[in-house]
């Protein structure tokens, strides 16, 4: 097509790229804490289960985000080798962590004895606040109920990682994915396979050797890193392949975000004063899993209900940003008190009705989880918590669990939000500096074309194709 341009709608026509270049240079973006998220997604190493048999690894040095950074959420489940999601009905997912550790440089071939025991000479565990000494060091961590169940942490707080100053001379942070799975395909009961019922995998000691206690009848001693739960005879043996895909969202640290402090209690935690005189400092060893007993034969179902509780103290205070309770199959909801009984927050299970990923019925997909307004809802150093797990025990369950996590802010810190810090002002002065190098550039090169066009098309307009 064409169409006839005089000399004056020449220059129009370059006035108007002339203009737009302006614009595009006084409009570039610039990443701040409302759109500087970002979210990574990873997959972990490849673990394979055929019906009836458990993987329970623990794979050290995994992909995670690099740089001084706040995490705003942190999602996973497991999926196959061409990326689709994997029903519990299928693979149960019993639990993921992620822990953080400091490794000495050029530690990279790690030698571990059982789960997290390194060498401590060449390794620190970056635990988090508390209050357990022993276990539920983590950072990150669910279990059946990851796919739909909240971990965003709201603004302006985040949970810190990757701060070089807290990061020991000689060494460097990396991460620790330990997933617990089982394949239930097949399986004879699937649900005893999930609670790890001794009989049913024909347990007598733990991965160890040693041999487990008369009185233990169900727990993560029996359904250990390849153990193997009863499944119906004849049933195909097929392998597969699976991964954790875990997705991290996260953004840069900067002065406008709060950090948050991570607190999970336990509800079997046994808690032993300190003795000066005896030289033993107070310790919380929590046991993580404890067993319900079914309810007398004729009680009726309603009146079936197993509550479990303890006490403990929280080391510091601050405001709650978030709460969520753990709990298995059976599990009624946990709720966390303060000290005169009033309610902190309550979590309850949300179960599938159906069989596609993330709907699995009779499996808990989901906790519900607790958003206080900042400054609404605050702890006192040292006020008592209690933590009360309720499970129905119309029937008996082995290995359950009764956890509440809950992320604390300093109260006293408020967010210093900023417009640009001052490597982002250089950085962005720089850029402007260039841009305007460049318009500017563009002027004297349109200048130029018009002299040339008036004085080679000045007396005799024509055609020019379009």
């Amino acid at each position: 097509m064409q169409k006839i341009v005089s000399g004056s709608e020449f220059m129009l026509l370059c006035l108007a790229i002339l203009l737009l270049s302006f614009k595009a240079q006084c409009s570039q973006p610039h990443l701040s804490s409302e759109n500087g998220m970002k979210t990574d997604v990873f997959l972990s190493p490849k673990f394979e289960l055929e019906p009836g048999s458990v993987s329970n690894k623990y794979y050290y040095g995994i992909d995670f985000p690099r740089g001084h950074i706040a995490i705003k959420r942190f999602d996973a489940e497991v999926v196959d080798e061409e990326g689709n999601p994997v029903p519990l009905h299928e693979t149960y997912l019993h639990h993921w962590v992620v822990v953080g550790y400091y490794i000495r440089k050029g530690q990279n071939a790690l030698e571990h004895h059982g789960d997290m025991g390194l060498l401590q000479s060449d390794f620190a565990m970056i635990r988090n606040s508390g209050v357990c000494d022993h276990g539920l060091v983590q950072y990150f961590g669910l279990g059946s109920e990851t796919r739909r169940t909240a971990t965003d942490v709201p603004d302006p707080y985040g949970i810190e990682v990757g701060n070089p100053a807290d990061v020991p001379a000689g060494f460097e942070e990396r991460w620790m994915l330990n997933v617990h799975a089982i394949d239930t395909r097949g399986a004879e009961d699937k649900l005893g396979c999930t609670e790890c019922r001794c009989d049913l995998y024909n347990v007598t000691m733990d991965e160890y050797g040693y041999a487990l206690p008369p009185d233990y009848n169900g727990g993560l001693k029996c359904c250990h890193d390849e153990a193997r739960c009863r499944v119906k005879e004849g049933f195909p043996v097929v392998k597969r392949s699976l991964y954790l895909r875990y997705t991290v969202t996260y953004m840069d640290w900067d002065a406008s975000i709060i950090p948050v402090q991570i607190y999970i209690f336990d509800v079997t935690d046994i808690y032993t004063k300190a003795d000066v005189s005896r030289g033993l400092r107070a310790k919380h060893h929590c046991l993580i899993e404890y067993d319900v007993e079914s309810c007398p034969i004729g009680a009726a179902n309603d009146d079936c209900i197993h509550t479990k509780s303890v006490t403990v103290g929280l080391p510091i205070g601050g405001d709650v940003i978030y709460g969520v309770g753990h709990q298995h199959s059976g599990g009624l909801g946990s709720t966390l008190y303060g000290e005169g009984g009033r309610v902190i927050c309550s979590s309850v299970p949300t179960y599938g009705m159906g069989d596609e990923p993330g709907n699995e019925a009779g499996y808990i997909v989901g906790m519900s989880t607790c958003y206080p307004s900042p400054g609404s809802v605050k702890i006192s150093a040292g006020e008592k918590l209690t933590v009360v797990s309720n499970y129905s025990n119309a029937q008996r369950h082995t290995g359950v669990m009764g956890l509440f996590y809950i992320l604390i802010a300093d109260s006293s810190m408020k967010s210093n939000a900023i417009p640009n810090s001052p490597a982002d002002v250089d950085g962005s002065m720089a850029a402007s500096s260039l841009g305007w190098a460049i318009a500017l550039f563009g002027v004297g090169f349109l200048l130029a074309l018009v002299l040339i066009y008036n004085g080679k098309y000045g007396r005799d307009e024509g055609y020019e194709e379009v």
